[in-house]
């Protein structure tokens, strides 16, 4: 009989640690490469149906998902939650402002600015109203101006050919990116406004208000009117060269002027660097938004805007071309090509 060979106890202790350890090892590796760190975005509603469907998207292509929250408090109450560094990426309808500028600096967040696509900011009222086609600049202002308030309340005041009958108006909260521009291109300063209206960071709920009121007049984001379009009726904008609806092809040639606006997402410098998922979602993001921006009702960037945009984020360009106001006068090939700045 062959003699069983003696392993001795101490030797195989040693073995069976160094296994214990390399299995303990590949399965806490396994386990890292299986865990992603969480991408948090907030900001505007207007930017919302864009990113939410591009990450929803960005899930659906990764081999473990990536943990991804996109909510909205309006622009201004995103750029609060991401000068305090609480979110990654901030949806935003209109450019970051000097005040929130200041609380990033102070807070030492540096970000970058990626314009995404085109809005029309949409003036609608209810399908029922048979007598207003079209509203220029100066009605805007004369019907949204503070002095207007308790005023201004009858459509005959505005334009006398129109009825004397009430009008009531829905608009962006004060939190909304979309009411900054709006009160900035249509009353000549951002943030004047009277205050006697329906207001909602929620532009469903804007739409919804109009849709059940006869005597509405509201305002919010092109997609929510196209989505919408059976029960609401667009006005064409008079700014001094004739009405203009908002389309596709008046806002890709200009004229569609002043309500068209860019809208962005804002990225946390930091973030990009330390978190791999943030990169690959933010390039993942540039090739998706032409397609998501058509879906969603917005206008895509010029084709060469998306390559310019990632060109800027892969080069490290942080900062904003607007020095803390709205822009109405420059392209968007220009904005891009305009030294950022802090």
């Amino acid at each position: 009989m062959k003699a069983t060979k003696q392993v001795d106890p101490h030797t195989l202790s040693i073995k069976l640690l160094a296994l214990s350890a390399t299995t303990l090892l590949n399965s806490c590796t396994q386990v890292q490469s299986q865990t992603s760190q969480p991408i948090k975005i907030d900001g505007s509603s207007t930017v919302y149906p864009i990113t939410d469907a591009i990450a929803k998207d960005f899930q659906k292509t990764q081999g473990t998902k990536v943990p991804i929250t996109v909510e909205f408090s309006g622009t201004g109450g995103g750029f609060r939650k991401f000068c305090a560094g609480e979110i990654d990426i901030s949806n935003a309808s209109r450019p970051i402002r000097s005040e929130e500028m200041e609380a990033c600096n102070k807070a030492g967040i540096r970000y970058y600015e990626l314009p995404i696509a085109f809005d029309a900011l949409t003036v609608v009222v209810n399908s029922q109203n048979s007598w207003a086609k079209d509203i220029t600049v100066a009605e805007l202002k004369k019907l949204w101006e503070p002095a207007a308030q308790g005023k201004i309340t009858k459509w005959n005041q505005i334009r006398s050919s129109w009825p004397n009958q009430p009008i009531n108006l829905y608009g962006a909260g004060q939190d909304s990116g979309t009411f900054d521009y709006f009160t900035e291109a249509a009353v000549g300063k951002a943030k004047a406004s009277r205050t006697d209206y329906t207001a909602s960071e929620d532009d469903n709920v804007l739409v919804q208000g109009v849709i059940k009121d006869p005597n509405a007049l509201g305002y919010f984001g092109l997609s929510y009117y196209e989505a919408n379009q059976t029960q609401l009726k667009a006005l064409e904008i008079d700014s001094g060269k004739g009405p203009v609806m908002p389309r596709r092809e008046t806002v890709e040639k200009a004229q569609y002027q002043p309500l068209t606006r860019p809208l962005f997402i804002y990225i946390n410098y930091t973030a990009a660097q330390n978190k791999p998922e943030v990169r690959d979602f933010v390039q993942f993001y540039m090739e998706k938004a032409p397609k998501s921006v058509n879906s969603v009702g917005y206008i895509p960037l010029p084709k060469e805007g998306y390559q310019l945009i990632y060109n800027n984020f892969y080069n490290g360009k942080v900062g904003t071309v607007f020095g803390g106001e709205a822009r109405f006068d420059l392209t968007i090939g220009e904005l891009l090509r305009k030294e950022k700045k802090f």
